[in-house]
């Protein structure tokens, strides 16, 4: 069962190969590393290995031989080593960068509209399912050189103490008159653009 469903993976992920943004394997690190776990109630639990699903931007575990998916209703913040992932809503995001009070954070999940796409070109896909595939780490599928997942990254600010998808659509709801028109007046900058972390942390400094 393992050979074959190994087979499909790597079937689909060479379609993927022609994708700006990918990623080799399903979780953000190669392999499980320990966290530290903030939960809901203020208690802190350490976990030695632990990972972050890019199916959902959620949190994985390991418990035993059984690789489990947290319940983010149960915790505020992950700790690796290298950075901190926060709860925003249903996501698991990371800290790009601060300024001031403020920040800036990313939460990055496998593009499934064009995953799907991919799907619908080789049907002999349509059975694999997600939780077969979160034991694969990345260091099972290295020897193939092509597989990789397509990747969306979602930005948000916190703005106030507030998170907001970093979107005009949804600032413009939280912006007053004149924070709107500080932030229209980044926006006609031609190298402006919402997917570039440079010109989010811009804008977050001019909207303060």
């Amino acid at each position: 069962m393992k050979q074959k469903v190994y087979m499909l993976v790597v079937l689909g992920l060479m379609v993927l190969q022609g994708f700006a943004q990918t990623t080799p394997a399903v979780t953000v690190y190669r392999e499980f590393k320990p966290a530290t776990i903030h939960l809901a109630d203020g208690r802190l639990l350490k976990v030695s290995l632990a990972n972050i699903f890019l199916k959902n931007s959620s949190l994985l575990y390991k418990n035993g031989v059984e690789t489990k998916e947290a319940n983010l209703k149960t915790l505020t913040q992950v700790d690796f080593e290298d950075r901190s992932y926060f709860k925003i809503d249903t996501l698991l995001a990371y800290q790009v960068d601060t300024i001031g009070h403020d920040a800036l954070y990313c939460a990055q999940k496998i593009d499934f509209v064009a995953w799907r796409q991919m799907v619908a070109n080789n049907s002999v896909l349509s059975s694999l399912d997600w939780g077969d595939m979160i034991g694969y780490t990345y260091a099972e599928l290295s020897d193939e050189q092509d597989l990789h997942f397509p990747i969306i990254n979602l930005y948000f600010f916190r703005l106030d103490g507030k998170f907001v998808l970093a979107h005009e659509r949804h600032l413009k709801r939280v912006l007053n008159k004149e924070k709107r028109r500080l932030m229209e007046a980044v926006m006609i900058d031609k190298k402006f653009s919402w997917t570039d972390e440079h010109s989010l942390l811009t804008l977050l400094k001019t909207i303060q």
